[in-house]
């Protein structure tokens, strides 16, 4: 690892625990797959061989970004929300539906699907961090300050939330935390709040009052999700998967079941994504899941501690966002697979199967890398002029 390590720029201990999720990984997608396996055909060979594939082009894209001066990540940011704009819009009226929600985008000729909104979340915080600094002398301007840096967040959720309620939700709040820390006014905040709660209680009414507009389609199986969750232990065949989910992890005890040995993992619908942790604790126990835990819990803490050093606010903006988005996509997969919150599609970063969110990952990580690896060429120049003042004197 050592040996490997000194080819790598940036925060040791962040590649160390990235590459060995994604080495996991690789166990535990071949492991969880025998659902899809029963649904889609093919054989685990074929899961695993694809999950590969995008492990090595995550690692690739990571180890290619943490090269780059991390300015060129704020002078593009501007074009990313533009794409992810575009990619949204494309998913809206082209996207191919899986589950009912025509959340991806298929890659000619490959066959692959990508998820847009994936890319969106990264888009997002990164062009909102930039224009935090460009406006942070107006933001108390509603016309100059405020509007031009809510409105992108407001179009990029907006344009989520049809398919994907949770995914929108999540990045509006964690757009909200980073204005919040730009010292957006808070008032002003709270007044983007009632809106969006009222805009999403008309958007409700109008889809009830004229049902053929299909203005939230899937406004229903949200609806369904929040009953099921307040009434799990009445209706066993409606509840099944949230209900085997929590029967996993009491199955998984303190030892787990062993490597390939879970059973509930063939009766969750997503037991390699949205049902991750589930599966994890079955066959890995409740040990492991305090390991995973406090993996989590560190590399949000590397994250943030590279964001905290750094002299420009750009980059810390970009690594709190970072670090805010990973950990709560991993938060929320704990606690739909413990009973707690609602079924809904968050996976778990680096370790459950899927292509975009993946790959998007580690493009995160990489710009945090990208970031650490400046602040330390930084740390060595100023240590070499100390040692020439030192060696002159």
């Amino acid at each position: 690892m050592r040996s490997l390590l000194k080819y790598l720029k940036g925060d040791s201990v962040i590649w160390v625990i990235t590459l060995i999720m994604l080495a996991f990984s690789l166990v535990s997608v071949y492991s969880f797959v025998p659902i899809l396996v029963k649904i889609e055909g093919g054989s685990p060979f074929k899961y695993l061989f694809k999950h590969l594939i995008y492990v090595l082009i995550g690692i690739g894209v990571m180890y290619w970004v943490h090269k780059k001066d991390p300015k060129y990540v704020s002078q593009l940011s501007k074009f990313g929300f533009y794409l992810a704009v575009a990619l949204l819009i494309f998913t809206f009226f082209f996207g191919t539906k899986v589950n009912d929600a025509g959340r991806w985008v298929r890659i000619p000729f490959v066959g692959l699907t990508f998820q847009s909104s994936d890319f969106a979340k990264l888009a997002i915080i990164v062009y909102l961090s930039r224009l935090l600094i460009k406006k942070k002398d107006v933001l108390n301007k509603w016309k100059g300050g405020f509007w031009p840096v809510v409105i992108p967040v407001l179009v990029i959720c907006g344009l989520i939330v049809k398919d994907n309620f949770s995914t929108a939700a999540l990045l509006f709040a964690i757009c909200l935390t980073i204005m919040f820390l730009g010292r957006v006014p808070f008032l002003k905040l709270a007044s983007i709040v009632g809106g969006g709660i009222a805009l999403l209680m008309f958007a409700v009414l109008l889809h009830k009052a004229a049902p053929e507009l299909n203005l939230l389609p899937r406004l229903e199986t949200w609806e369904n999700r929040i009953t099921n969750q307040m009434e799990d232990d009445k209706d066993v065949i409606v509840n099944a998967q949230s209900l085997n989910a929590k029967l996993a992890i009491y199955n998984g005890s303190i030892l787990g079941q062993g490597v390939g040995d879970g059973q509930l993992k063939e009766y969750l619908p997503e037991a390699y994504a949205d049902f991750y942790y589930s599966s994890f604790v079955e066959e890995f126990g409740l040990i492991s899941a305090f390991v995973l835990v406090l993996l989590y819990l560190i590399l949000l803490y590397r994250i943030m501690r590279i964001g905290m050093k750094s002299d420009n606010m750009f980059e810390t903006y970009v690594c709190i966002g970072i670090g805010i988005l990973m950990l709560t996509q991993a938060s929320v997969n704990m606690l739909v697979c413990t009973g707690v919150f609602p079924v809904t599609g968050q996976n778990m970063p680096l370790l459950a199967m899927g292509g975009s969110a993946l790959i998007m990952t580690c493009l995160a990580l990489g710009i945090v890398q990208s970031i650490a690896s400046k602040q330390t060429e930084k740390k060595g120049k100023k240590e070499e002029v100390e040692e020439n003042e030192i060696a002159v004197a």
